[in-house]
Order: structure tokens, then C-alpha cells, then sequence
């Protein structure tokens, strides 16, 4: 006999709040900063046709702290339900600590710091993990490779996947996102009507229908909700 638990789909969405607390820097939405840089000057297609050294220098200096990172105990945490159900993780993160914490199942919506991709061919993926991307480095057909990154106004192309996931899921869990980025914030709004929603923050800025919030730290709260689901228990 199959353990009910076992066939119960969680969804897990999680943001920059939760790779902050393994020391990684976030998005200020009220200064427009991230690593004391505009993002109109590293993360747009404008930005990279400008001036790609110092685009590749930003995210070079980037790579190198999501590889010194750790996962810390909220990314545990969310790996540890798998022993008991069906779980996806979706994230806004390009880091890889979902995976390093022992995820098997994750979708990444902006992209991945640790490859890197063709100028012309963007099913061109190459593995580099914590290796610098320069000027003159080429993939196969002899174009300039960038960062594995989507930046502002390119497409996301896993999101009608993660609706879906979100569409198919008996509990979701929204870790760490300020639901400002389009469209990844309106993926919430797709959860089924009757599925356990819960997001945890530090802040929001409006409290999404049907969830229950909880204010505080990732590395807090998430082994709370994680404990309850695998004790049978409404997170509350």
C-alpha cells in the first residue's frame, strides 16, 4: 500500500530571501540596487550589448559567492520533505543551493549562475560552475558566451511549466520573495483553491488570498512548516 503522504504534491517557491541567509546578496526594490549595481546596467539585454565586460564581471564576482555559499538549514529543510512526498521545487534564484542541499527536483525561472550559454543559440548550455566567463570565450558555433541568466524583458521560458506545478499542488510553500517580479510573482495566484498555502517573509507587500503568512526568517520558520507537514499537521 502507497502511503498517502507519499502521493501528495508540495510546491515550493522560494526567492532571494532565502539565499540571504547563506550571505548572498539581494534586489533592493526601494534603491534598484543589487551588488551595488542598477539593474539597467548588468541584468538587460541593453546592458549586455553596451558594455559585456563589466556585465561579465558582475556576474563573474556573483558566481564566485553563490560557490562560497553554504545551504542553510530552510534549503535542508525543504530537501528533508522528500522523504515523505512529491516535491518541486521553483525558484527565482540562480544559485544552486537547493540542489546542494539535496533537492532532486528543482526549476530554475531566471536562469542558472553556475552555466553559461550561447549568444546565438540559447539551447546551447554549458556547465562552467564557479569558472569566470570572458570576452573571447566561444561556444561551438563560434559566438560569444553569457551568463544562463534571464535577464529583465527577455522571456521566461519555464513559467507555463510552473503553472502547472503550482495548478497540480495539494500544499504549497512561498519562501523568501517580495512578489514584485513579474511574472514569477503572479504564479502564486495559480494554486488550487483547496491546497495548503503558506509564505513565509520578512516583509511583503500585500498578503496574497488563501495564504497563511508567516513573519520571520527562512532558517526559523521553514523547519516549523516542514515539521508539521511530515507530523501530518496544518502548519499554523
Amino acid at each position: 500500500m502507497i502511503d498517502e503522504h507519499e502521493k501528495t504534491k508540495i510546491v515550493i517557491f522560494t526567492g532571494s530571501g532565502i539565499s540571504a541567509e547563506s550571505g548572498l546578496d539581494t534586489f533592493n526594490d526601494q534603491t534598484g540596487l543589487w551588488m551595488n549595481h542598477r539593474i539597467e546596467d548588468v541584468a538587460t539585454p541593453t546592458a549586455w550589448h553596451r558594455h559585456p565586460q563589466e556585465v561579465l564581471a558582475f556576474y563573474n564576482e556573483l558566481r564566485m559567492k553563490a560557490c562560497n555559499s553554504q545551504p542553510n538549514a530552510a534549503h535542508l529543510a525543504i530537501a528533508a520533505l522528500e522523504s515523505r512526498f512529491d516535491v518541486v521545487v521553483i525558484t527565482q534564484n540562480v544559485d544552486d543551493l537547493h540542489e546542494r542541499a539535496g533537492s532532486k527536483c528543482v526549476l530554475h525561472l531566471h536562469g542558472q549562475i553556475n552555466l553559461a550559454q550561447s549568444t546565438v543559440d540559447e539551447q546551447l548550455i554549458y556547465k562552467i560552475d564557479e569558472s569566470p566567463i570572458l570576452l573571447g570565450d566561444l561556444c561551438e558555433k563560434g559566438s560569444q558566451l553569457r551568463p544562463h541568466i534571464v535577464w529583465y524583458g527577455e522571456n521566461v521560458p519555464n513559467i507555463e511549466k510552473a503553472q502547472l506545478l503550482f495548478k497540480s499542488a495539494k500544499k504549497v510553500l512561498v519562501v523568501g520573495t517580495s512578489l514584485t517580479t513579474q511574472p514569477a510573482a503572479g504564479l502564486i495566484t495559480k494554486a488550487r483553491h483547496t491546497a495548503e498555502k503558506v509564505l513565509i517573509a520578512l516583509e511583503i507587500s500585500r498578503k496574497p488570498y488563501g495564504y497563511a503568512f508567516m513573519r520571520g526568517k527562512a532558517t526559523s520558520l521553514v523547519p516549523y512548516v516542514v515539521g508539521c507537514w511530515l507530523n501530518g499537521q496544518k502548519a499554523r
